[in-house]
């Protein structure tokens, strides 16, 4: 007998909150049935999500949500969230243009509360639900999901702390799959979760508590200690209890029969915030996942069958394999080179780097903060570390890079990986800002790769630089396939390069653009309008003579980058207007990201989106010099 599939009865959590266990077990199987088949035609982030399957069931059918707030982080936990509730039937457009988002994300849903693509915020944001809640008076739960990578962060400790010293009501169910935190996971540790959280047990603890309540402190804070220690000598969790909240676990999070009484237990309890601690496994379910040395953390397109995932065959290494390789060669002729990365050591990567240089690279953990200080104690003692962080990722330690390295004026080298817009992963990973938020810091040198070739330059220019802090930035993905020297003399600081010479419309590139920049100056002077390609290769200090010369002798200077207003674009108008420039007649554009957040989608048609592709170029200077470009193109 053919079970009836459970999951088409289920449109949104309130469908399953009457299911048995077993048919709780049923639909935990046909959610990952569901998410594997999902991700196998859209790629994605696999192994997290499978491995909260039963958590995720577990938890929507016992809480209220969405009027109980669920927050996931990270947020690629949730395809299991996403096809629970309401979303199956678009679960395919995952990271696809128009589709659904990788991540949570509020405009998406109710049920996704809380945006989370950057890790360690959802006990921080969870805190604030259940303080608002209290001060409105209402009722109702708050259950932070987060990772055993997103907890080693500061700011989870910071909100820990914090909701520790209160007695707001807060869930925090820590999902362990990789850390060794947690004791032996077993029918023993199951009975203590469930009887540590059970009324029983919370009943007799509050009459304890409210016996010694009158008691002088020194009796009160003995009897508190000896319950804690107690408990942890049997449960663990000793540290959380420390920080104020009251620790239940180990439990295993693919056993249902363990996490639904435990989880309606904690459900029950009245007063304070409550860690819950789950162990699971990335990719459970899924044997290939579970075989990978990775888990299936991210993948492309894959056979369900096999496993065999569809990668497309690059025609060029990509940016991040030529840093990595650029900063290897360098570090063979100098020991004083380090490599330091958060947590991303494959996307960075510095994993290569690592296989060769063991002893010199260190992954620091989610923690961008203390990289960048750790970076700056190495500069600071005469080594040279390269701190490779993602640009989206290293707004997260900026209050470092201000004090600790640029005030300093110490030669630490920032590699920032996934420069402009990064595809499917959309705004929250996209490097958007950092040409900003650095170029406005004294000290601070700012490069730009065009392509591979000069990126293996800026790697030997930041290893020969030690006057202080410089910053490159790096596109994601496939380079363009043109030669990469094998041992290129360092870049002058602050001078670019002119591409190809023209005379009425000059173009100025920072970054990747550069190749579009080119195939719109062929567009122009096809149309008659004879055009000059520089490449700017430094935003800070900027090329001001190359900038002043391409003023004086084109009647349109367009400026380009892969960055938000305020960058690459701000600092050519403010040098234009300080060498009196702008007087002359010179029509001036900008193009930079739009003031806007722009959503996931292939790289390309978010580009075009963006107005940064070679037609957004063209028409930019007709439009400069007041022309219509439709009519002309349509004439050509």
């Amino acid at each position: 007998m053919v079970d009836t599939p459970l999951l088409d009865t289920v449109k949104i959590p309130a469908d399953m909150r009457g299911f048995t266990r077993n048919q709780l077990k049923q639909l935990a199987d046909e959610v990952r049935s569901e998410v594997i088949s999902a991700v196998s035609v859209t790629g994605g982030h696999l192994g997290a999500g499978l491995g909260v399957v039963e958590l995720t069931v577990a938890i929507h059918h016992i809480f209220d949500t969405p009027n109980d707030k669920l927050i996931w982080d990270v947020g690629h936990q949730c395809y299991p969230h996403k096809v629970l509730t309401g979303r199956r039937d678009r679960i395919r457009t995952l990271r696809k243009g128009g589709g659904l988002s990788g991540f949570t994300k509020r405009a998406e849903s109710e049920y996704d509360p809380f945006g989370a693509a950057h890790s360690s915020t959802s006990i921080s944001a969870g805190m604030g639900f259940a303080t608002a809640r209290d001060l409105a008076g209402k009722d109702g739960h708050v259950i932070s999901v987060i990772g055993d990578g997103s907890i080693t962060a500061g700011m989870a400790y910071e909100a820990m702390n914090n909701a520790g010293a209160t007695d707001s009501r807060q869930i925090v169910i820590l999902n362990d799959n990789d850390m060794s935190i947690a004791p032996p996971v077993g029918a023993m540790s199951h009975l203590l979760a469930r009887t540590v959280s059970s009324s029983g047990y919370q009943a007799i603890r509050g009459a304890a508590k409210s016996m010694v309540s009158h008691a002088p402190r020194p009796i009160k804070s003995t009897a508190k200690k000896t319950e804690e220690y107690t408990r942890g000598m049997f449960t663990g969790g000793t540290w959380f209890e420390e920080l104020g909240f009251f620790y239940v676990g180990p439990v295993d999070g693919h056993d249902l029969d363990a996490l639904v009484p435990v989880l309606e237990n904690v459900k029950n309890m009245k007063n304070g915030p409550v860690l819950v601690h789950v162990v699971t496994q990335k990719g459970k379910g899924y044997a290939p996942a579970e075989k990978s040395a990775d888990k299936y953390h991210g993948v492309s397109k894959f056979n369900v069958v096999t496993g065999e995932q569809s990668k497309p065959v690059a025609n060029a290494p990509s940016y991040t394999k030529v840093f990595a390789h650029s900063l290897i060669e360098e570090a063979r002729k100098d020991d004083k080179i380090v490599g330091i990365t958060a947590a991303m050591p494959g996307g960075t990567g510095m994993k290569e780097f690592g296989q060769v240089f063991p002893d010199r690279m260190f992954d620091v953990g989610i923690a961008e903060q203390h990289a960048v200080t750790f970076a700056a104690g190495m500069a600071a003692d005469g080594f040279k570390p390269f701190c490779a962080i993602y640009s989206t990722f290293l707004q997260r330690g900026y209050d470092q890079v201000v004090h600790d390295v640029s005030i300093q004026n110490l030669p630490v080298r920032f590699a920032m990986d996934r420069a402009g817009l990064v595809g499917a992963d959309g705004p929250t990973h996209a490097g958007a800002f950092d040409v900003a938020y650095l170029g406005c810091l004294p000290n601070m040198v700012l490069m730009a790769a065009a392509d591979e070739a000069d990126l293996r330059r800026m790697v030997a220019t930041a290893v020969a630089y030690d006057s202080g802090p410089m910053a490159f930035r790096y596109a994601r993905g496939e380079a363009t396939g043109i030669e990469i020297p094998d041992d290129p003399a360092p870049l002058d600081i602050g001078k670019g390069r002119i591409m190809k010479e023209g005379s009425r419309i000059a173009v100025l590139s920072y970054g990747t653009r550069l190749g579009e920049a080119m195939q719109a100056a062929q567009q122009l002077d096809r149309l008659g309008l004879s055009t000059t390609v520089a490449d700017a290769r430094f935003a800070k200090p900027l090329d001001i003579d190359l900038v002043k010369r391409l003023a004086d002798e084109h009647e349109v200077l367009i400026t380009i980058e892969e960055g938000s207003v305020g960058g690459f674009g701000a600092f050519v108008l403010h040098g234009l207007a300080d060498a009196g420039r702008l007087d002359n007649g010179l029509k001036v554009r900008t193009m930079t990201l739009p003031d806007i957040y722009i959503d996931h989608d292939s790289p390309a048609l978010m580009y075009k989106q963006a107005k940064l592709d070679a037609d957004s170029i063209v028409e930019t200077a007709f439009k400069a010099l007041g022309r219509d470009f439709n009519a002309q193109a349509h004439l050509a």
